[in-house]
């Protein structure tokens, strides 16, 4: 039987990238969907872009939808559910924003009444063509929508933390009221987690939504102190999900791997099937994985200009939908049957105050402490410090052991795997 944890993709258009949707084509479209499903994978992450769905705030275009709804459709064909991101939003370093919030109708994506308006209608509208679909998982809210929010974007739309809570309670139930009892979340990059600035917190991560979604790139500082092969950069996927569970109020709460890759040049291309392998199996031994959906589906043409140089080559399949060595490690884990991973019974205190988060990031204490455990042979997972002594929460989640940073051994974090 397949693997409990759910294995899947996002999807990236191997004609005209996500661009695609201005030349919409089927025939394309299915093609690549047979690859993937070739894969024995069983749930694709979509991303309709932003402005070419709502280019007017109240002009949603019907035929934008229709090819959304077929696309969902041409999947389920295939075996394959589907996520939708609605605020398309954020992609490989290009923003994608509809006009109507930028330059002249310059608007505040997070707290503008109109703005939220047009938000909330397109996500509900989205999910409602959806909501009889059996193979629809749920909305996302967008990707990494939290880059908008704070430094280093270079147009921020500022926030403050309850007026981003505000939002994702308002989002989500727009999401809700469109498609009622589905898996509806958010999703930020790692910021969330490690930016002291960041007005997307830990905790609205863990505590809004169906599911906790973490983002994993070594490209943050990870590879670049450690290497590819450390054990901070094989775990780093494991770490973000066991991080996400110190901010949770359900001691069960599942934690969706919702991005992860292998970056180049920090993972080269002749590593990245060792790096995925390495990075998948540590991520199954974290328990309540609910999936791994790995980015990306296909590599970005070539003929696509501007790009950062690592974009071009994270697909598991190439451009002419050709699968990779990567492609080949994350098809057996799919098709391999697993068991859920048994509980972790060490935590490290974690600090509850997000304006201290940056200790947990690369180079921080909670950071360094965290590999440090796992290269001793622990397998540890995360509490808050206001809940260290809490006997009550730390059995609910099979805790029996705390230690904080400073009880750590301070040996130098990392080594290579044997």
């Amino acid at each position: 039987m397949p693997s409990a944890v759910r294995f899947g993709v996002n999807y990236t258009p191997s004609e005209g990238w996500f661009h695609h949707w201005l030349d919409f084509d089927l025939g394309s479209v299915r093609a690549d969907l047979d690859s993937i499903a070739a894969l024995g994978l069983d749930h694709i992450r979509v991303f309709p872009l932003w402005p070419y769905f709502q280019p007017n705030r109240t002009l949603i275009r019907p035929r934008a939808v229709e090819q959304l709804v077929a696309l969902a459709d041409a999947a389920a064909e295939r075996g394959l559910d589907v996520n939708v991101d609605g605020l398309q939003g954020h992609l490989s370093s290009f923003d994608f924003l509809p006009a109507w919030t930028r330059t002249w109708h310059r608007r505040n994506l997070f707290t503008d009444p109109d703005v939220l308006d047009g938000q909330e209608n397109l996500l509900r509208t989205l999910a409602a063509a959806l909501a009889d679909r059996p193979n629809f998982i749920g909305m996302t809210l967008g990707n990494e929508v939290n880059q908008f929010s704070s430094g280093p974007h270079p147009d921020p739309d500022r926030a403050t933390s309850d007026e981003i809570d505000t939002w994702l309670t308002r989002m989500l139930a727009a999401c809700e009221e469109g498609a009622p009892g589905r898996l509806h979340l958010h999703a930020e990059y790692d910021a969330t987690w490690y930016q002291d600035d960041q007005p997307f917190t830990p905790g609205q991560a863990a505590r809004h939504g169906a599911v906790t979604a973490v983002h994993s790139w070594v490209f943050n500082g990870t590879a670049q102190r450690h290497g590819r092969t450390s054990v901070p950069a094989e775990h780093h996927a494991a770490y973000l999900v066991e991080l996400s569970k110190a901010w949770a109020d359900d001691p069960h709460r599942p934690v969706w791997l919702q991005e992860v890759g292998a970056p180049a040049p920090l993972v080269p291309a002749e590593h990245a099937a060792a790096f995925t392998e390495a990075t998948v199996a540590n991520a199954l031994d974290c328990p309540g994985l609910w999936g791994i959906t790995w980015w990306c589906s296909h590599d970005v043409s070539r003929d696509l200009a501007d790009f950062p140089e690592l974009e071009y080559g994270l697909g598991l399949l190439t451009n002419d939908r050709k699968p990779k060595d990567m492609a080949r490690v994350l098809e057996r884990a799919a098709r391999e049957p697993s068991q859920p991973a048994p509980a972790r019974t060490t935590a490290l205190v974690v600090p509850a105050d997000p304006a201290v988060r940056s200790l947990c990031a690369p180079g921080g204490p909670v950071f360094d402490a965290w590999f440090r455990l796992v290269a001793d042979g622990a397998r540890p997972t995360t509490v808050l410090d206001v809940l260290a002594a809490d006997q009550e929460h730390l059995a609910a989640r099979g805790i029996t052991e705390v230690v904080t940073p400073d009880q750590v051994l301070p040996h130098p974090p990392g080594g290579t795997r044997s």
